[in-house]
C-alpha cells in the first residue's frame, strides 16, 4: 500500500474526501511528469557543463551521480530538449559561412578594452519551471558589463540566440571589427547566426574547448542571475518568467546593481559616465 508523508494512501484519501481511484489516476498522470522534470534538471546541468556530451556520456555521468536511468529515457528527454550533441569538425581558422559547424580562434583573450561596443560576450543558460524548462540567451558588453540583448525560449535552437542578437543590434550601433565571443555551441556556429554576425562586420571569437573561463564575464552574469533572481522564485509559466527576466536584467542588473569592477557603478551609470566624462565633478574614465 502506498504511503504519503506517513499516511496510508487510503487514509489520506478519506481525509481529503477524494476517491482512491481518482487519487491513483491523478498520481499516474502527474508523478511520471514530475520524475521526468527532476531527471531533466540533472541532464540540463550535465550538458551545460559538458556541451559535447551525447546521451551515452550523459547516462554515464548520471550513474556517477547516483541516478540510474534507462538509455532510451535519457535519449528521449535529450531529444525533446534539443540537447543531443552535434559532432563538429576539428578546429579550423575559417570565416566560410557555408560551413555550418566551423569554429573560430579565441580573439577575446588578448583584447585590451578601452570602451563599449568593442567586445560582446554571449552565453546560454536554462530556467526551470515546475514541469518544463526555458532557455535564456544573453549578449553582454564586456567593457560595461551591460546586458545588451536577451531572449527567453522553449528550446535551444539557433533562433533563440539569433533573437537575442537581433535585439542587441536594434538597440546598439556597432562598427565593423567589434568582436563577438561565445562558446563553441552549435547555436553560435550555425550558418544563420554566423551570417548575421558577418553582415554587421563582427570578428567572431570562440572559447577553447572545455575552458569555460574564456567566457568568464558571461558566466559570472549567469551565476548572478541564478542566485539573485531565478533561485528566489518559482515561475508559473513562460509569461511570468519573461516578465521577471525583463525586470531583473533591464531594471535591476543593468540599471541599479553596483559592480566593484566598475567602480561601484551600475552598467547603465558606467556607460553614461563614460559618454560624459567629468560630469558632476567626476574624473574622466
Amino acid at each position: 500500500m502506498m504511503q504519503l508523508a506517513g499516511f496510508q494512501a487510503s487514509h489520506a484519501c478519506e481525509i481529503a474526501r477524494v476517491s482512491r481511484a481518482g487519487f491513483y489516476r491523478h498520481y499516474q498522470e502527474q508523478s511520471p511528469r514530475q520524475a521526468d522534470v527532476t531527471l531533466r534538471d540533472l541532464i540540463q546541468q550535465i550538458v551545460l557543463e559538458n556541451r559535447c556530451y551525447g546521451y551515452r556520456r550523459v547516462r554515464a555521468e548520471l550513474r556517477h551521480r547516483g541516478v540510474v536511468a534507462n538509455r532510451k529515457r535519457v535519449l528521449r528527454l535529450m531529444r525533446e530538449d534539443n540537447l543531443l550533441a552535434v559532432r563538429k569538425q576539428r578546429f579550423v581558422f575559417t570565416t566560410d559561412s557555408r560551413h555550418g559547424y566551423a569554429v573560430y580562434a579565441n580573439l577575446a583573450a588578448r583584447l585590451q578594452l578601452t570602451g563599449i561596443n568593442q567586445l560582446w560576450v554571449a552565453d546560454i543558460t536554462y530556467v526551470r519551471l515546475r514541469e518544463t524548462f526555458l532557455y535564456l540567451a544573453i549578449l553582454m558588453d564586456a567593457y560595461s558589463r551591460r546586458v545588451v540583448g536577451w531572449e527567453l525560449g522553449e528550446d535551444l535552437r539557433a533562433e533563440l540566440t539569433l533573437s537575442a542578437l537581433n535585439r542587441a543590434l536594434a538597440d546598439r550601433q556597432v562598427e565593423p571589427g567589434i568582436v563577438h565571443h561565445s562558446d563553441r555551441g552549435v547555436q553560435y556556429c550555425s550558418q544563420t547566426y554566423v551570417e548575421r554576425l558577418q553582415a554587421y562586420g563582427f570578428a567572431i571569437s570562440m572559447s577553447r574547448a572545455g575552458n569555460p573561463y574564456d567566457n568568464a564575464k558571461a558566466e559570472s552574469f549567469m551565476k548572478t542571475l541564478k542566485s539573485e533572481e531565478v533561485y528566489l522564485h518559482q515561475y508559473r509559466d513562460q509569461e511570468e518568467a519573461r516578465a521577471s527576466m525583463q525586470r531583473f536584467i533591464e531594471e535591476v542588473y543593468n540599471g541599479k546593481r553596483l559592480h566593484s569592477s566598475l567602480g561601484y557603478l551600475s552598467p547603465a551609470s558606467f556607460e553614461e559616465q563614460h559618454r560624459n566624462p567629468g560630469v558632476d565633478g567626476e574624473p574622466a574614465i
